[in-house]
């Protein structure tokens, strides 16, 4: 089964206010593992960054100046996820944002199965805090790569949070599989029970019970003996 965990840095909170995608990060899964293969782009948003904005991420406008638009990336980007389900750390932010650069650029939205890794940790730990640094100290997923943020960085983090929340390395390990073979047993059980065996009748032939008083002659101190 393959799956794309995907993440992207923006220069802002709003894609209603004007703010753009510069950065896209994918990560593509196979049976929920890694496989290797990733897809990360640096975009060019066609405005400035606010320096709020450039303290979390750590990208610059002259760095971004010199990358391809969003538009220019579309055809790998689509390519890359095809039509398979995208897992995405607060779907509703992420998905809002390639959306709107879909429609700036008068193409179809993305129509992809969504898994929220958001919506999953708020129902498995309800109550708890469920950003990303927090899933990964719940589970001791190494956050010393994330010192800013970045689309491909939390890409890999949230593919590693959602193996966790699925199960961790066994993912389709199943509990009932001892109840399942437990109760096979029982029934084999049961079968045996009700079974109607024939009787079977054992005796020796008279060649064999020659035999074996020949054999009871050679010991010379049976220990039956001792009883009579």
């Amino acid at each position: 089964m393959r799956e794309i965990v995907l993440d992207i840095e923006t220069t802002g909170l709003e894609f209603t206010r004007g703010d753009r995608i510069i950065e896209v990060g994918c990560v593509e899964l196979i049976n929920y593992l890694p496989t290797g293969n990733i897809y990360q782009k640096y975009l060019n948003p066609e405005k400035n960054i606010p320096e709020s904005a450039e303290k979390v991420h750590g990208l610059t406008n002259d760095f971004l100046k010199q990358k391809p638009s969003f538009k220019k990336i579309v055809p790998s980007f689509l390519e890359f996820i095809k039509k398979d389900p995208l897992v995405v750390h607060n779907a509703e932010f992420d998905l809002g944002f390639i959306n709107n650069e879909l429609k700036i650029n008068n193409l179809s939205q993305i129509n992809n199965t969504i898994i929220d890794t958001l919506i999953m940790a708020r129902k498995k730990f309800p109550g708890s805090p469920a950003n990303l640094d927090a899933l990964c100290r719940r589970f001791d997923i190494d956050l010393e790569v994330r010192k800013k943020h970045g689309a491909l960085i939390d890409a890999r983090l949230t593919a590693k949070v959602y193996l966790e929340l699925k199960g961790g390395q066994q993912p389709n390990f199943n509990l009932n599989l001892t109840k399942d073979a437990d109760n096979k047993e029982e029934k084999k059980r049961t079968s045996l029970k009700k079974k109607k065996w024939e009787e079977r009748v054992y005796s020796l032939s008279d060649e064999e019970s020659e035999r074996h008083k020949k054999f009871i002659k050679k010991i010379k101190s049976p220990i039956w003996n001792l009883y009579n």
